[in-house]
């Protein structure tokens, strides 16, 4: 029987209906601006200095450390335009590995024409970069580090702890270099708190934790200068010019409220799916790799390479029977490229191209891991026959 099936979660999450609820009365009657001091701007000032208390406990910082902003993608452009702005005179070498989202790898890249010089460090099998590595790379002039938390294609955990203790003793010897940390597929997925993980700098965005698209957040260390990126305004004890959006604020503290009082239940329910989905998977079908099952992984994502097929014939196929699945990126769709993470494995084309990406949410259910079940080993077998690749390497 047809049914849809939503396993694309780490493109976007469903809206909660108590985020949902908790963001409309400021799109109705408390509608005012909150740097007005009447009545109607003190309700909306009010919800804003809510809001930031919420994220700023989903996080372990103090609330005048969080900057609202549009998203994952502003707050990491944010973060490391900012810095590099604000500080680049104590130096204009940062720090960075290959598989970072394309809002951090595409910054570094655009500041190269601004006089910097980006390192950007491998990875392993594992996908995890070695702090050691990281730690060889910084140099004299290194004022910024940034490395993911938990890598969106294929949920690799990076040691940011481990590399914020080398940060830190850096800084202790009088350094002036942070540590950014995009945590935009860790946040509400698995337990963030900047003291353990010793960053200056940490991306966070709603729409990945059952809010809405179009807001986010940046926590800035107190003491930490950044220089803004929109200009206009002193909004955000200017360090984002621009009228708050007020609703999505508190759509965006509610959902964090919601994520630290029910994340460690969803995602040791959600982790048993994914690892009944990948055990049943290989027993089901020939020729696959789980990409960075070696290392520490988020357990909202499987990445599974199918040799001998294209990932994107795989995603129609199973579109067509009513499951939503990736091939990476949300950002990085319409690439006929294949995937530069999974390539920075160090796997063969035929696995990176083959790879298809299945990201489970809270919501997803037994169910629904059996129906997909259904329909991947016939859909796959399917595709090897038509594939003149596969044929010739099974030696059919």
């Amino acid at each position: 029987m047809f049914r849809r099936v939503y396993l694309d979660n780490a493109a976007t999450t469903p809206v909660d209906p108590r985020v949902l609820e908790s963001l409309l009365p400021y799109l109705r009657d408390k509608f005012g601006n909150p740097s007005s001091i009447h009545f109607y701007g003190q309700g909306a000032r009010s919800a804003i200095d809510k809001a930031r208390h919420q994220v700023a406990e989903f996080i372990g910082s103090r609330p005048n450390e969080i900057v609202f902003t549009s998203g994952g993608t502003e707050s990491n452009n944010l973060a490391i335009r900012g810095l590099f702005d604000a500080n680049r005179r104590h130096g204009s070498h940062i720090v960075t590995t290959v598989v970072e989202h394309p809002a951090v790898g595409s910054v570094c890249e655009s500041l190269t024409k601004e006089g910097a010089e980006v390192t950007v460090v491998p990875v392993g099998a594992n996908g995890c970069a070695d702090p050691g590595a990281i730690r060889e790379a910084i140099r004299e002039d290194t004022v910024l580090v940034t490395v993911m938390l938990v890598n969106n294609e294929m949920g690799a955990v990076q040691p940011v702890s481990e590399i914020g203790r080398i940060v830190r003793d850096l800084r202790s010897d009088g350094r002036k270099i942070w540590l950014h940390t995009d945590a935009v597929q860790a946040a509400g997925k698995i337990r963030v708190s900047v003291e353990d993980l010793g960053c200056d700098l940490l991306s966070l965005s709603g729409h990945k934790i059952y809010g809405p698209k179009g807001i986010g957040a940046l926590y800035v260390k107190r003491g930490v200068r950044i220089a803004p990126q929109n200009i206009g305004g002193h909004q955000e004890r200017e360090r984002r010019g621009g009228t708050e959006n007020v609703a999505f604020a508190a759509a965006l503290g509610t959902a964090c409220e919601i994520a630290s009082t029910e994340m460690d239940e969803n995602a040791e329910r959600v982790e048993r799916l994914r690892d009944r989905f990948e055990s049943e998977i290989l027993e089901a079908v020939p020729d696959i790799v789980i990409n960075g099952i070696e290392g520490p992984r988020s357990p909202y994502i499987s990445n599974i390479a199918f040799k001998g097929i294209e990932g994107e014939g795989l995603l129609i196929n199973l579109d067509m029977s009513g499951v939503a699945v990736s091939t990476g990126s949300a950002c990085s769709s319409g690439s006929i490229e294949p995937s530069h993470v999974i390539v920075a494995l160090g796997t063969d084309d035929d696995v990176a191209r083959g790879s298809v990406r299945f990201s489970f949410g809270k919501d997803n259910t037994e169910d629904d891991v059996d129906y997909v079940l259904g329909l991947v080993p016939k859909a796959v077998e399917n595709l090897r026959r038509l594939s003149p690749r596969y044929q010739s390497a099974s030696g059919a």
